[in-house]
């Protein structure tokens, strides 16, 4: 088959951009293409760069047939819109039974002709975040200045344009060129066929692959490290932002100037990331080291000397700046800062962040008991959570929030514990963060997620569809996740009430168990089971409503159930009892109730109500003590004469007086069940 490479050269391209890029390329090449059935369909990306490579058929062949229209008779503009959809005329249709039929045919194209027709339509059209236009008159967009288009087929061009009707389309033309490094390799060089192209851009210090320019910037940047008894803070999101930085990656190390070295680490840290993109270190003992990595475009003839002095001193600069703000914040404590929070708003809804700050200090003192911290702490962290908002250095650098709060709690003479849960409130921030873990800051980190969940609940603020402004599916994961990880029993229902008036528990506790549901699909756990156990529990009522940890259990006592032989034959025949309800309850149900005993005439339909008149009181005194073993076990037991009851008794019997009494059976043996959870929940 045919290899088509198509390879769009630019100005730079922002690196957050790249990678999305080269998923649409490829996305639409295939959509615009799919008559040459693409295959083998690979993007490339680069600083100056989006490429896509891919094998076609030769060509289309030629094709004919027929598609049916409207019925004969029917309104004009059903045939018109017809018509127009195959761009034909009202002569060109024939009578078939009772409908207009359209004969068509298509002539055969070659692949160079299908390709230069379709592929100026799809960068005309091409989806960048953003774009721009440059030069002349006109209006083709990119997301940078578009400079050279390399287009070709078994390494021969396919040549088209970018102009359309007077739009000139800046003069870009197809053609056989690609350039490499701007500044190590430049110039334009002529290649042909993908396998050529490859080779030169490797030969003029271009690294095509992303993947192969992330590996060299980790490995180098731990090599130049490593070199000095040091190791990298791990960050691979820095890694993949410089991998689209450069072509020709190349590792240095920085020195640090000793004046700075007071300055608290994560400070040291963000401010290189933020301005400058380069990695900070550690030393043996895990603490800053006075040195810094990072990755230049070029390979210098001086070693990089220059380069690395050039760096050295910008960071100087951007330090010195960290510095004055680090003075400045610890000239005022923290307490002084709290009547500004007056004038920040947190939502226009919901008042100024000193109103967050009161209604935290609140859930927190009723949080504390409950986790084993002292109130009086956890009022005292609630109130100073905030307070760095209003600093300089949150303000230069939103990602210390919390982080900056705890060094001047720390200087303003706090206690730790107050002042790890400044830091700690926001965590987790991520699925891979880790939960606090201390029950000062247990505290806060729920106080702080809970009234978001509830406050923007209240509001009618819950996410809907993959939107979600407010992060509040991440609020309600770091609840469960500092629930779980800390083996917390706490009443998230009552909780949430706790929060605001206005909040609809019952909305957001189902919220919190598809959140729930969510993190256990990922792990490979059964969410048909965890969602049978909530659908009985987790809106309860009563004290305990919304408690994870223990519906955890209950879940893990089902579906431990389930996997022994007794309870899957209990599911099976719990389903058929079920299915024969629904059916029978809409032709003449409910049919509730206790059944009447004088008409229990089978001995196994006496068997099974003595055995359920037994589980009942069992299973729910087991579920009253949080003994999930033995309520499970009682349900086991009635799987014997259940399959005996299904094997003996017809329930549909000719009777009505008996066919009622036994439906009132099953009824009672579904709702028995479903005292433990919603067994029609449970695949199988």
């Amino acid at each position: 088959m045919p290899e088509l490479l198509l390879e769009l050269f630019s100005e730079e391209i922002p690196a957050r951009m790249q990678v999305k890029a080269g998923e649409d390329l490829v996305r639409l090449a295939g959509e615009a293409l799919a008559d040459l059935s693409p295959r083998d369909l690979r993007w490339h990306v680069g600083p100056r760069r989006l490429a896509l490579t891919a094998t076609v058929e030769a060509g289309v062949p030629a094709r004919s047939g027929n598609e049916r229209g409207p019925r004969i008779g029917a309104p004009e503009q059903a045939l018109a819109g017809f018509l127009r959809k195959y761009g034909a005329d009202r002569s060109a249709l024939r009578e078939e039974g009772d409908y207009w039929v359209l004969d068509t045919s298509s002539p055969g194209r070659e692949a160079a002709a299908l390709i230069a027709e379709v592929i100026p339509a799809l960068l005309w059209k091409f989806p960048w975040p953003k774009s721009m236009r440059w030069g002349g008159s006109s209006l083709f967009t990119w997301v940078r200045p578009l400079r050279r288009i390399l287009c070709q087929l078994d390494g021969a061009v396919v040549p088209f344009s970018l102009a359309q009707g007077d739009d000139d389309g800046h003069g870009l033309r197809s053609g056989d060129e690609t350039e490499g490094h701007r500044f190590l390799s430049p110039g334009a060089v002529k290649v042909r066929g993908i396998a050529e192209w490859q080779a030169a851009l490797a030969g003029r210090h271009v690294v095509l692959d992303i993947e192969e320019r992330r590996r060299r910037v980790a490995e180098g940047i731990a090599r130049v490290a490593a070199a000095h008894g040091l190791t990298v803070v791990d960050d691979p999101g820095l890694v993949d932002e410089v991998a689209g930085l450069v072509e020709w990656p190349v590792p240095l190390l920085g020195r640090i100037d000793d004046q700075y070295m007071s300055l608290p680490a994560e400070v040291m840290q963000v401010s290189m990331r933020v301005n400058q993109r380069y990695f900070a270190l550690r030393d043996a003992e895990g603490k800053a080291a006075p040195y810094f990595a990072f990755i230049a475009n070029i390979e210098a003839t001086d070693q990089g000397r220059a380069i690395m002095a050039g760096n050295e001193r910008v960071l100087r600069a951007r330090f010195a700046d960290a510095r004055h703000f680090w003075d400045q914040d610890r000239k005022e404590p923290l307490a002084s800062r709290l009547a500004v929070l007056e004038r920040v708003t947190y939502h226009a809804k919901l008042g100024s962040q000193a109103a967050l700050v009161a209604r935290l200090r609140r859930l927190a003192r009723e949080i504390a008991p409950l986790v084993g911290a002292d109130a009086r702490d956890a009022d005292g962290a609630a109130l100073l959570a905030k307070a760095d908002l209003t600093t300089g250095m949150v303000g230069e650098f939103p990602e210390l929030q919390g982080v900056m709060g705890r060094y001047y709690a720390l200087h303003d003479g706090e206690s730790p514990w107050i002042a790890d849960a400044i830091r700690d409130h926001y965590a987790p921030k991520g699925p891979s963060d880790p939960v606090p873990d201390a029950p000062v800051s247990i505290a806060v980190a729920l106080a702080d997620k809970i009234d978001r969940l509830a406050m923007f609940f209240s509001i009618g603020e819950a996410p809907t569809g993959s939107g979600d402004p407010f992060a509040l599916r991440r609020a309600a994961l770091g609840i469960i996740r500092i629930i779980r990880e800390n083996g917390l029993r706490l009443p998230l229902g009552r909780l949430f009430a706790f929060a605001s008036d206005e909040a609809p528990v019952a909305d957001l506790l189902a919220f919190m168990a598809e959140r729930l549901r969510v993190q256990l699909r990922a792990e490979g756990a059964r969410h048909d089971v965890l969602a049978a156990v909530f659908a009985v529990h987790a809106d309860d009522t009563a004290e305990g409503a919304g408690d994870i940890v223990r519906l955890l259990a209950r879940a893990d006592a089902v579906a431990a159930l389930l996997v022994s032989e007794d309870g899957a034959n209990l599911l099976a025949a719990y389903k058929r009892a079920a299915n024969i309800l629904r059916i029978e309850d809409r032709k003449d149900g409910p049919h509730q109730g206790t059944p009447d005993e004088s008409l229990l005439e089978v001995p196994e339909e006496r068997a099974l109500a003595e055995a359920l008149q037994e589980a009942e009181p069992a299973v729910m005194a087991a579920l009253d003590a949080e003994d999930d073993a033995t309520a499970m076990a009682s349900l086991a037991r009635l799987r014997g004469p259940l399959d005996a009851f299904f094997d003996q008794v017809t329930v549909n019997a000719e009777e009505p007086a008996l066919r009622r009494n036994r439906l009132r059976l099953l009824s009672r043996l579904r709702d028995t069940m479903n005292r433990v959870a919603d067994f029609s929940r449970i695949e199988g």
